[in-house]
């Protein structure tokens, strides 16, 4: 990142980036560290001495065990998807493959950092050719770069510096590290000029509820201590707001607080009722949860059980962990829990997957089973016994389903597990075009919109620049979601959507009027989805539905929805 600041944006320069959730902030920046500088010919340090050239390669050794303790330990003391990332990077920085190359190339007489940013870069360069999760990952792979440099020169670790107060956080992009590092009570928002709103900075923003902007272009030339004013709902980052500005802010800031008042189930203005759940990853999670005006998990991503370690966890490790998060909610709130979603785009150590050209099309989520069938039968058994233990029996959905045979398989699963409801994740257009057939094997189906919108549009979803194609407004993707809902209404199903759409309170009135029966979301969202459901019937959200279906692109679905809405709930969400 650039220290320069003579080009810094002048008091009332409006940023603009792609926002992650409604909120506001005002507060001065602070900016995350820059990678080390350090010359690849740069000698390797000990105690500000040259290490003897012996002992370089065990120097080597030490700066990638080093850096994958300290990322373990950031793990174990976070929690929820910031455990689950900084557990897979720890991991990375863990791997043999990498390590060894860097170790061949220092035997080989290279200079031990030019050695590691050549093997890092073809390590990247595959990456990016692989796309999908993986291209996300060489954010990761670069923070372990940094962090490795770093020790190597005996510098201090990169990274986000110790908030002193309540502040802004700026960087280029924010790696899982990075973000695990933010002392959250002290971030007013966070702004990035890179990343996209479904990469990690964005997932750990949402979930707990801080502003974010992504793809500010201009942010990092921001100077430290600048005030800035952050608009997540709009997208934009004002620098040094005047009072007028403040004020309206403040006045945004009070109508979302307000809005938490109301602990009503969700529902519209005329009692149709829409269940408002809310996406979990962890136990505690779950457990932060109890009080909530939430009527239960929608999602329950199990994936941090499983990611960044050597073998699968075991039943009794699982069943601990889905039992927990069982009694948090107790046998009045349902549970949605989504079975293993990984493979080759979220590498397992212990399903001996081989390396795929197009992971995102790949061996992922219910596939697995083609190659690792114990992962399933484990966790369904384990599943089993936490419902068995708690009393409450969960609902349980596989991912990445594509056919009514596969949908069928599953619930024959699950039901000879012992659990009484099946459903399926709708990602694939194929699932949302047979929508019918497979609920004619299934208790249920809930929409994951972000990967539905990506395999509509051919667009990979981590990639910042395709957020165009990505909208959940594309008339394509709601066609998709519309069919999905006809499906689960001729069926007599419910019809969920745990997607990051459901957080609008637009769009959700949109996915009401299409027949969605629940909407799942980070907790920060539900106030302002409750109370724009409960501002409008249900024939109203059915012709703002037709509206959005109707219309050219996103903007204009956007627009033609809110030019529907109740002026006074249009005010009272800032749109």
């Amino acid at each position: 990142m650039s220290t320069d600041v003579s080009a810094a944006p002048a008091p009332g320069t409006v940023l603009h980036g792609a926002g992650v959730g409604r909120r506001v902030a005002v507060g001065p920046v602070v900016r995350v560290q820059p990678a080390p500088a350090v010359p690849g010919d740069a000698p390797v340090l000990r105690d500000g001495a040259p290490v003897p050239e012996p002992e370089v390669p065990d120097a080597v050794r030490a700066a990638f065990a080093g850096v994958a303790d300290a990322l373990r330990a950031q793990a174990d003391r976070s929690s929820g998807t910031v455990a689950e990332v900084l557990g897979a990077t720890a991991m990375m920085a863990d791997d043999p493959a990498l390590r060894d190359q860097v170790l061949a190339r220092v035997g080989g007489g290279e200079p031990a950092v030019a050695a590691l940013d050549a093997v890092v870069g073809q390590f990247a360069a595959m990456f990016e050719q692989a796309g999908g999760y993986l291209a996300e990952r060489v954010t990761d792979l670069r923070s372990v770069r940094d962090r490795v440099v770093a020790r190597l020169a005996g510098l201090p670790d990169p990274g986000v510096p110790e908030l002193r107060e309540p502040s802004v956080v700026v960087a280029r992009d924010l790696a899982p590290a990075d973000t695990a590092a933010l002392d959250l009570a002290r971030v007013l928002a966070l702004v990035t000029e890179e990343g996209g709103p479904t990469g990690h900075t964005a997932i750990i923003a949402g979930q707990n509820g801080i502003p974010c902007v992504v793809r500010a272009t201009g942010a990092t030339a921001l100077a430290e201590g600048t005030v800035v004013a952050v608009d997540a709902g709009a997208g934009t980052v004002l620098v040094e707001p005047d009072e007028a500005a403040r004020a309206a802010l403040d006045a945004r800031a009070a109508a979302e607080r307000a809005l938490e008042a109301d602990t009503a189930p969700g529902a519209t203005a005329d009692g149709h009722a829409v269940a408002l759940l809310a996406n979990i990853g962890t136990a505690e999670d779950a457990e932060r949860l109890a009080g909530a005006a939430v009527e239960g998990v929608g999602l329950f991503r199990t994936e941090v059980l499983f990611l960044g370690r050597q073998q699968a966890p075991t039943v009794d490790e699982q069943a601990a962990a889905y039992a927990r998060v069982l009694r948090a909610l107790g046998p009045d709130r349902k549970v949605v829990v989504r079975t293993l979603d990984a493979g080759a785009d979220k590498p397992l150590a212990f399903a001996n997957l081989t390396p795929e050209e197009n992971p995102a099309l790949g061996v992922r989520g219910y596939r697995l089973v083609r190659s690792a069938p114990d992962l399933l039968t484990d966790q369904l058994a384990a599943l089993a016994r936490a419902g068995a233990e708690t009393g409450t029996q969960p609902w349980v959905m596989a991912p990445m389903i594509a056919t009514p045979a596969e949908a069928r398989a599953f619930a024959e699963a699950v039901r000879a597990a012992g659990l009484r409801t099946a459903g399926v994740m709708v990602e694939v257009p194929a699932a949302a075009l047979r929508a019918g057939a497979v609920l004619e094997e299934v208790d249920f189906v809930s929409l994951g919109t972000n990967d539905l919108a990506q395999y509509t549009m051919a667009a990979d979803r981590l990639r910042g620049e395709l957020v165009d194609l990505l909208d959940a407004w594309q008339p394509a993707v709601l066609e998709l979601v519309a069919a999905t809902a006809r499906g689960g209404a001729g069926a007599g199903r419910p019809v969920g959507v745990c997607g990051e759409s459901a957080s609008d309170p637009l769009m959700a009135l949109v996915l009401a009027g299409l027949g969605v029966t629940s909407l799942s979301m980070s907790p920060a969202a539900l106030p302002a989805v409750r109370f724009a459901l409960r501002r409008h019937t249900l024939a109203e959200c059915r012709a703002m539905a037709d509206a959005a279906l109707a219309a050219a692109d996103p903007a204009a679905g956007r627009a033609a929805v809110t030019a529907l809405l109740d002026p006074e709930a249009r005010a009272a969400l800032g749109l």
